[in-house]
């Protein structure tokens, strides 16, 4: 509570106390970066933990007033992780293989949310209500995390091509699930033993009228930019994104359809994604308070509980049986349905490693799920999440990159990395030694003379900053030639 602001640094300012309490989690959130990246661990798994023992069961240094102040958070990281996705869907790439990619992400999701509420409600008898929200939010991949070991090893291919697709969609039906599930929940948490079929489809007419107000916000947004400088394009995409979170929160839905329509329908009829990257290079302090508060969040102790509200086994057993579950659901989904689609060995075979992750929409949508639902299966259905999102952060990047290394995207052999002519000009052939001497001096010829270079978000926000800078000093000459 606030008693350890007021106690460690003899601050009792409402105001005071808020903006250390940020800064604190900022701080310790970057800080616990550094640990897991010795350990080559996502930096979801590093903010979430930093939750944990910023929480009620460590320090409890989060007052409990800027817990419920940030509500508004996960809302706004679904947006920008959403609108992040929403780049992958052009109509030139989907136009190739949109069908097969349809078709590969229903199997995968389908089997993946079927065999979970098998299991949690046919074999552990747990509550119908839990099962069915819990079984909906399983069929959602951490993009995040996929597109993270992508740029990493730099893969490429049809495999990847597939993956990010099937990884965008996962998302879109998850939340269409997630939209219907949750007002199945709510009525029958409410009393109403039978879900009627208004419970059914008005979630999704609620769901389908976001998604088309997703796609007008878009054609905004392109208005918007449209000629606009890059000082203020950050400014003005960033509005259209709250206001559009503000109107979701209205209607108290989900914001990640509509903003994934609002990208989609941006990046095709502008064709810029440099926006993307500027957004994504911006967001990083969003998400990781984002993750850190859901981490404050977390109840270690109910884990242990064998809580009659959604069944007679703990929430220990149901994480672990969504965990394994899950995966198994994944791997043979995604194995079937690229059968079906046609695609090869490599594709078939691993794809379902590609799609373990698990965070980032999962954890969004369970604090949504714990809001609309509250109570103690609110809470449950948060602890699951995040207790199996930690140990997916864990194993999902590994397994990824692997799945990536099998289907032959990426190679980390140096004569697959830098290419050069194996033979000398009068036609004898060079030794492997020669070659590896050849292979070194290129690589240094084409390393930067100075520092790291930067990645692309990191470019595309400091060409922004610099026409910024660049604006604000003519603006400061002009009144005084004037004067002159």
């Amino acid at each position: 509570m606030a008693d350890f602001i007021q106690n460690t640094f003899g601050i009792t300012s409402p105001a005071a106390i808020a903006v250390i309490t940020i800064a604190l989690m900022l701080f310790c959130g970057f800080a616990m970066t550094r640990l897991t990246k010795l350990l080559k661990l996502p930096n979801v798994t590093a903010y979430i933990i930093t939750g944990i023992f910023l929480g009620p069961f460590c320090l409890d240094a989060v007052p409990q007033t800027i817990i419920d102040g940030t509500e508004f958070l996960s809302d706004v990281a679904l947006a920008f992780i959403a609108f992040s996705t929403g780049e992958f869907f052009k109509l030139n790439v989907l136009k190739k293989n949109g069908a097969k990619v349809v078709l590969i992400t229903l199997t995968e999701a389908f089997l993946a949310s079927a065999a979970v509420f098998g299991v949690l409600y046919g074999i552990l008898r747990v509550d119908l209500a839990f099962s069915i929200v819990l079984s909906a939010l399983a069929a959602a991949t951490a993009s995040a995390s996929t597109m993270m070991t992508i740029r990493q090893t730099g893969a490429k291919g049809d495999f990847v091509n597939t993956l990010l697709q099937v990884v965008a969609l996962d998302n879109v039906i998850s939340l269409i699930a997630y939209s219907v599930s949750i007002s199945v929940a709510v009525a029958l948490i409410g009393g109403e033993k039978n879900a009627t079929a208004g419970d059914v489809f008005f979630p999704l007419l609620i769901n389908m009228g976001v998604f088309l107000l997703g796609g007008v916000f878009g054609f905004f947004l392109t208005a918007l930019l449209k000629k606009r400088s890059t000082d203020n394009r950050l400014i003005v995409s960033i509005a259209v994104l709250f206001a559009f979170c503000g109107v979701c929160a209205v209607l108290d839905v989900s914001p990640l359809l509509g903003c994934m329509s609002m990208a989609t329908v941006y990046v095709n009829v502008s064709g810029d994604e440099k926006l993307f990257k500027q957004l994504n290079y911006f967001s990083p302090p969003l998400l990781l308070l984002f993750f850190v508060r859901s981490g404050v969040s977390f109840d270690l102790g109910a884990l242990f509980d064998f809580s009659a509200s959604v069944g007679s086994v703990s929430l220990l057993v149901i994480g672990i049986a969504y965990f394994t579950v899950r995966i198994v659901g994944k791997y043979a989904g995604a194995y079937l349905g690229s059968m079906l689609a046609g695609k090869d060995k490599k594709v078939r075979n691993n794809l379902g490693l590609a799609l373990i992750p698990q965070a980032g929409v999962s954890i969004g949508l369970a604090a949504l799920g714990a809001r609309a639902i509250g109570g103690e299966v609110g809470q449950a259905l948060h602890t699951v999440i995040l207790a199996s999102g930690v140990l997916y952060e864990l194993v999902g990047p590994a397994a990824a990159k692997l799945s990536l290394h099998l289907a032959g995207s990426y190679s980390e052999k140096i004569e697959d990395i830098v290419l050069v002519e194996t033979v000398t000009e009068d036609g004898k052939t060079k030794t492997e030694a020669q070659l590896l001497v050849e292979r070194i001096q290129k690589i240094q010829k084409e390393l930067p003379e100075k520092g790291d270079t930067p990645t692309e978000d990191e470019q595309a926000f400091l060409e922004a900053a610099e026409e910024q800078y660049a604006a604000m000093l003519a603006s400061r000459r002009r009144p005084f030639s004037r004067n002159r």
